[in-house]
């Protein structure tokens, strides 16, 4: 299989893919060939999106994931739904990618409330992956450092460059920004075939640099 075909024949549901990370993830994904649901409570920029992929490899769905009458219409908004209820139940083997932050592994990087959330999706991910093992699928997280997305901007109130000028101030790895399109290849991986046997796991994209912590 071609690397840019690494999805072919697969569908993928992109929780907030109308705009940031989700967005950037959602255009990688169709560009390797699957096909995109692109879910997010903004439906004029998820149409958007959904519409400049291009009708044979995407569709809008509106979905609140605070919601889960939402999720479950959606079918595999979370692990909830998408696992238990509808890949064990078809018997469907495939890959969950959870997002986090780098604030789930660090201290002082987010509020105390955000950084407790994070914390809580690796206990998930990890919960989950020795679950679903079974059944084979896997279960990853991807947990980025601070990237300059709309949302980030409006939280900081900062132009985008500055915010990276922030977040590159910290990190270990000088040269380089950190960009929604390196966390987007980071979650390709985790989606395609090349991490087969990787389940449980925790990718760190780190201000600039990558690294596979486990989450034990």
């Amino acid at each position: 299989m071609s690397k840019s075909r690494r999805l072919h024949g697969n569908v993928a549901l992109i929780t907030g893919a109308a705009s940031g990370i989700g967005e950037e993830t959602a255009r990688l994904f169709a560009a390797n060939g699957a096909f995109v649901v692109v879910a997010d409570i903004d439906d004029e920029l998820g149409r958007k999106v959904a519409a400049s992929i291009g009708i044979d490899q995407a569709s809008f769905h509106h979905c609140d994931v605070r919601d889960e009458k939402q999720v479950e219409e959606t079918m595999v908004g979370t692990i909830k739904h998408g696992a238990r209820r509808a890949m064990v139940k078809k018997n469907i083997r495939g890959s969950i990618i959870c997002t986090a932050s780098v604030s789930a592994t660090i201290g002082g990087a987010g509020p105390m409330a955000y950084t407790s959330s994070k914390h809580a999706v690796l206990g998930v991910v990890r919960s989950s992956s020795l679950e679903l093992g079974a059944y084979g699928i896997r279960v990853n997280c991807v947990s980025p450092h601070g990237v300059a997305t709309p949302l980030a901007r409006r939280t900081l109130n900062m132009e985008g460059s500055k915010v990276e000028e922030l977040v590159s101030a910290s990190a270990s790895l000088k040269g380089v920004v950190l960009k929604a399109s390196h966390v987007a290849e980071a979650a390709l991986f985790l989606a395609s075939d090349e991490s087969a046997y990787i389940s449980g796991q925790n990718l760190v994209v780190d201000g600039g640099f990558t690294a596979v912590r486990p989450v034990i």
